[in-house]
C-alpha cells in the first residue's frame, strides 16, 4: 500500500510541469507626458532564468518603461508585480531594494574614484563599518564574472577606456543581489571580444536564475543570447514571443512598421585624389607607425577590437592627441600635430563617438547646435543675426532629416539618432570642409536611424568629402567601407578594398593577426 508521501510523489510525476511564475509582471502600464502618450497598455511577464529583449526604434517607449520599473517615473495606469505582489517603486533606491537594477546606456562611472569604489557605488546595504579586504574579493569576483579581471581594482576610472568604464557599470550591478537585471545598450561601446565576455556573463546569470530585460539595437545579439522578445512601436507592444519564431527581417519590420530595405546605400566607388594622407603616425604606448590615405568621395573604415588604436588615430587626425608624431596632410597641406584649430582650419571635421561629452551641446536647442560652428562667419562686428541663424538652422535640419517642429527642443530630449544628425548637420554645405573624421558614428542608434545616418554619409561623399571612420561594429565596417584598414594593438594588419574582405578575414585580422 502506498504511503501518503509516495502517493504525492507519484502524482507530482504524473502532473504536467507548470511554467515558473513570473518574477516580474507588468500589466497595462500607461504613461503620458503632456500631449505625448509615451506608453499605452504595455504588458509583459519575465520569469526566473529568462533573458527577454525589449526592442523598438528610439521613441518606441522602451526608456519610459525602464524608468517606471526603476522608480524614475510613475505610471498613470497599470500595475507592476514582483513574485505576484504589487509593487510601486517611487525612486531608484526602492527599485534596488526590490532587486531591480539597471545598467544604463549613459555611463555613471565617477572618473575620480577607483574601479573598486565605483563597483561599490550606490550599494544600499553597505554597512558603515565594513571589511575592505572582503569587499575587494567581492568586487574582483564581479569583474572576473564578466571577463574584466585584467582591470586593476585600484586603477582610477579616469584612466579607463570608454569600454572599460561600461564593464565597470555592469560589474557594479552584478555585485548586487539582483533579481531583475535591466541592461540598456550595454555593448554599444564595446569591442567584439568584450561583447563575447558580456554574453557569456549573461548566460551564467540566466543559468543562476536571474531574470534579464535586454535593450539593444544590435539585432545579432538578440538571436545570440535572448530567449524571448517584446517589440514596441509608438508606446505599445506589437509583438511578444520566443525569439526562435522570428527572423531578422521580420523583427525589423515589426520594429519599424515597414520594410527596411537595404541598410547600406548602393554606390559606385570613385577613385579620387587622396584628400587625406597619413604617413608614419605614431602615438607613444598606443600605436606603431600607421599609414593610409582617404580618397575624395570614399569612406575608409579603421577597425579592430577596443584598444586597437583606431580611435586614437582618428583623434590624432583632428589634433586631439598632443604626443602624436608622423605626417598628416590634407589636400597636400601638411598639418602641425596636436593642434585642433589647425586641423579644423585645414578642413578636418570631427564627429565624436561620445555625443553627450564632446559631440553636441546637450542642453542647447536643436537650432543652436546646428549653427554652433558657423557663428564667427555669420557675425557682423561681433553681433549675431538670430533670425538668419535660425533660418539657416532650419535648412540644415531639413537636409539631415530632423523634424522642423523640434527646433527649440533641447538636444538631450532627442533620440540618439537625432542627436547624431545634429553632429552631422553642422558640416552640411561647409565649403571649407574636406575630411570628416568619425568615431563609432552609429553607437546606440536604432536600425531605422542607422540607415538614415549611412545615407547621410554617402551624401557627404557626393559633396566631395573623404570620410574616415573608427568603428568596432564589424557589420557596419563591411557594409559601409570602400576601404577597410584592420588594426590590432596599435598596428595596421592589412588594408582591403571593399570587395576583397569578408567577416572571417576581418575577424582573423583583429583577433589572431599572426595568422594573417
Amino acid at each position: 500500500m502506498d504511503t501518503p508521501t509516495a502517493s504525492l510523489e507519484a502524482a507530482q510525476k504524473r502532473a504536467p510541469s507548470q511554467p515558473a511564475p513570473p518574477v516580474l509582471s507588468v500589466q497595462g502600464l500607461a504613461r503620458r507626458f503632456g500631449a505625448i502618450q509615451a506608453l499605452s497598455d504595455v504588458s509583459l511577464d519575465l520569469r526566473s532564468g529568462e533573458l527577454r529583449a525589449i526592442l523598438g526604434e528610439n521613441g518606441a517607449g522602451k526608456s519610459t518603461l525602464v524608468k517606471i520599473l526603476t522608480g524614475i517615473h510613475m505610471a498613470d495606469a497599470g500595475e507592476i508585480q514582483i513574485d505576484g505582489a504589487p509593487v510601486r517603486p517611487a525612486n531608484p533606491r526602492e527599485a534596488q531594494d526590490l532587486g531591480i537594477n539597471l545598467v544604463s546606456q549613459e555611463l555613471s562611472v565617477c572618473r575620480g574614484l577607483s574601479v573598486f569604489d565605483n563597483i561599490l557605488l550606490g550599494l544600499s546595504d553597505l554597512p558603515m563599518f565594513h571589511r575592505r579586504p572582503e569587499l575587494r574579493r567581492h568586487a574582483r569576483a564581479a569583474l572576473d564574472s564578466i571577463g574584466a579581471g585584467h582591470i586593476p581594482l585600484d586603477k582610477s576610472a579616469e584612466d579607463l577606456s570608454t569600454g572599460e568604464r561600461q564593464l565597470i557599470e555592469i560589474a557594479r550591478m552584478m555585485s548586487r543581489d539582483t533579481r531583475v537585471l535591466i541592461l540598456d545598450e550595454p555593448t554599444a561601446t564595446l569591442s567584439d571580444g568584450e561583447i563575447a565576455s558580456i554574453m557569456s556573463a549573461l548566460r551564467k546569470l540566466r543559468a543562476n536564475g536571474c531574470a534579464i530585460l535586454y535593450i539593444t539595437h544590435r539585432l545579432g545579439e538578440v538571436f545570440d543570447v535572448c530567449d524571448t522578445a517584446t517589440i514596441m512601436r509608438n508606446g505599445a507592444v506589437v509583438s511578444d514571443g520566443p525569439v526562435a519564431e522570428l527572423d531578422k527581417s521580420q523583427l525589423i519590420e515589426l520594429m519599424l512598421g515597414r520594410s527596411l530595405g537595404d541598410m547600406y546605400p548602393a554606390h559606385e566607388p570613385k577613385g579620387g585624389k587622396p584628400m587625406l594622407q597619413v604617413t608614419g603616425l605614431q602615438i607613444p604606448n598606443r600605436t606603431e607607425a600607421v599609414s593610409f590615405s582617404v580618397p575624395r568621395g570614399q569612406i575608409v573604415c579603421l577597425t579592430g577590437q577596443l584598444g586597437s588604436g583606431a580611435e586614437d588615430v582618428v583623434r590624432s587626425l583632428c589634433g586631439l592627441v598632443s604626443d602624436a608624431s608622423g605626417t598628416i596632410s590634407v589636400d597636400d597641406q601638411v598639418l602641425p600635430l596636436g593642434r585642433p584649430e589647425k586641423a579644423l582650419a585645414a578642413g578636418i571635421r570631427f564627429v565624436s563617438g561620445d555625443r553627450a561629452e564632446e559631440g553636441i551641446f546637450i542642453q542647447e536647442p536643436v537650432w543652436s547646435n546646428l549653427v554652433a560652428t558657423r557663428l564667427r562667419r555669420r557675425s557682423q562686428v561681433g553681433w549675431l543675426n538670430l533670425y538668419r541663424l535660425r533660418k539657416e538652422a532650419r535648412g540644415l535640419a531639413a537636409h539631415v532629416g530632423v523634424d522642423l517642429s523640434r527646433m527649440a527642443t533641447r538636444a538631450c530630449d532627442l533620440s540618439g539618432g537625432n542627436q547624431q544628425k545634429l553632429a552631422f548637420g553642422r558640416w552640411v554645405d561647409d565649403h571649407g570642409g574636406k575630411v570628416i573624421a568619425m568615431i563609432e558614428p552609429t553607437r546606440g542608434i536604432d536600425v531605422g536611424a542607422r540607415a538614415e545616418i549611412y545615407a547621410l554619409m554617402r551624401r557627404f561623399c557626393e559633396q566631395g568629402y573623404g570620410l574616415v571612420i573608427a568603428s568596432t561594429d564589424f557589420t557596419e565596417v563591411l557594409g559601409l567601407g570602400d576601404v577597410v584598414v584592420t588594426m590590432f594593438r596599435g598596428r595596421v594588419i592589412n588594408s582591403y578594398n571593399a570587395d576583397a574582405i569578408d567577416m572571417p578575414r576581418l575577424i582573423a585580422d583583429v583577433t589572431h593577426p599572426e595568422a594573417a
